[in-house]
C-alpha cells in the first residue's frame, strides 16, 4: 500500500484523459501535497517523502506550464517528462546514498533493522530498479511522442508496464530477501 500511496499523484494524472493535461497536472499536485500533508502529521520525516516532494515540485511546475500554454508542445512529451522525472529522483536519491525505497520500507520494518547492511543493500537494488524502469520507459514514451503516438494505447500500456514491472520486482524480490534470511 505504500508505493500505491507514493504514485498516487503520478496515477491520478495518468488516468484523467490527456486532452485535460492542465487539470490533471493540478489533481496530481493537489493530491501529492495532501499526502505529504498526511505523511508529515503521521510523523514520516521527509527521508520517506523523497517522491512525493518530486513529485508535488513537478506537478507545480506542470500545472503552471499547461494553464499558462495549453497548447504547449510540452504536452505530447508530458508522460515521458514525468517518467524521466521520476528517473532523475530516484537516480539522484541513489546518487546520495539516501534510496527513496529506504523510507518506504521503513514505515513496515521494525527500527533495529534500518541500519543493517542487507536492508539498506535491498533498497539500493530496489531503488535502482525502479531507476532503471522509469528511464526506459521515459524513453519509449518520448520516442512514442516523437513518432505522434503519445496518447495512444500503446503509451498507456508502457505507462503501466513502467510501474508494475518494478513493483512486482520489489514484491518478489524483498520477498526472496526474507526467504533467505528467514533460512540463515
Amino acid at each position: 500500500m505504500s508505493y500505491l500511496r507514493t504514485f498516487l499523484p503520478w496515477i491520478v494524472f495518468a488516468a484523467v484523459p490527456s486532452q485535460h493535461w492542465q487539470w490533471a497536472s493540478l489533481a496530481a499536485l493537489a493530491v501529492a501535497i495532501v499526502i505529504i500533508r498526511l505523511q508529515r502529521r503521521a510523523g514520516s520525516g521527509f527521508d520517506a517523502l523523497i517522491i512525493e516532494l518530486g513529485s508535488a515540485f513537478f506537478f507545480a511546475a506542470l500545472a503552471f506550464t499547461a494553464f499558462s500554454d495549453p497548447q504547449s508542445g510540452l504536452h505530447e512529451y508530458s508522460a515521458a517528462l514525468a517518467s524521466g522525472t521520476l528517473a532523475v529522483i530516484a537516480g539522484a536519491s541513489l546518487a546520495i546514498g539516501r534510496p527513496f525505497t529506504l523510507g518506504i520500507a521503513r514505515r513496515t520494518t521494525p527500527r533495529e533493522v534500518w541500519t543493517r547492511r542487507a536492508f539498506i543493500r535491498t533498497n539500493v537494488v530496489i531503488t535502482a530498479v525502479w531507476t532503471a524502469a522509469f528511464a526506459l520507459t521515459a524513453v519509449v514514451l518520448a520516442l512514442e511522442a516523437y513518432a505522434g503516438s503519445a496518447h495512444s494505447t500503446a503509451a498507456i500500456v508502457v505507462q503501466l508496464a513502467g510501474f508494475a514491472v518494478p513493483m512486482l520486482f520489489t514484491v518478489r524480490y524483498v520477498a526472496h530477501i526474507r526467504g533467505k534470511a528467514a533460512v540463515s
